[in-house]
């Protein structure tokens, strides 16, 4: 897979109206497929009065996971125009739900497809898409003493992490894939070997 991806920068969401009916198109980030079964369900759940919901994603994995669901529109009229979105935006870790409220008005197959496309087109413009490297996380546990100066080499090169002062300190670190090894490298010199790394997830 592609050292660089595009991706949206956050959640966006559009609304639109055709012949009655109502369309919202929801999109976000989702690193894994349980993040993004995880947002399908709290859509679903906060519009479960709409008469249909529609899923989509593409996740990064090995190999790249795609989904969508027709979610009872007539077959190929919904989920799979949503997910062509994706595709032809070349977007990755992104999950898209398509809200539909029914106006009574019958938009047949095509009227359909074009809908649910615009939907997802319209909630990715509102979210913004990025380009982005590959992060890997990892944790870092040292004692008081070198907790400063691992937080010095963390703050120097940029990265995003996250402390927790308890009995030890922890540092949650998202760092560029291809970045992490020197860093992890710089923190064992820097503290002679006493700092506890544990790497968790690329995403």
């Amino acid at each position: 897979m592609s050292e660089v991806y595009r991706t949206v920068a956050g959640r966006g969401q559009d609304r639109f109206e055709v012949r009655g009916s109502d369309f919202i198109g929801h999109v976000d980030t989702a690193a894994t497929i349980a993040e993004a079964e995880r947002f399908i369900d709290s859509v679903s759940t906060e519009y479960n009065d709409a008469t249909h919901n529609i899923p989509t994603y593409r996740v990064r994995a090995e190999p790249l996971r795609e989904y969508s669901d027709d979610d009872g529109e007539p077959g190929g009229s919904a989920g799979k125009p949503a997910l062509n979105v994706l595709q032809q935006e070349a977007v990755e870790n992104v999950v898209a739900v398509v809200t539909r409220y029914y106006g009574g008005t019958n938009l047949g197959v095509g009227g359909l497809a074009r809908s649910y496309s615009r939907a997802v087109k319209d909630a990715l413009d509102e979210a913004d898409i990025v380009e982005q490297r590959p992060h890997e996380r990892f944790t870092i546990a040292v004692e008081y003493d070198d907790s400063g100066t691992v937080r010095g080499i963390l703050e120097s090169t940029g990265v995003e992490f996250e402390a927790d002062y308890a009995e030890t300190v922890t540092f949650a670190v998202s760092v560029p894939i291809t970045e992490g090894a020197d860093l992890r490298d710089r923190i064992r010199s820097a503290t002679s070997g006493r700092a506890s790394l544990h790497t968790e997830t690329n995403q």
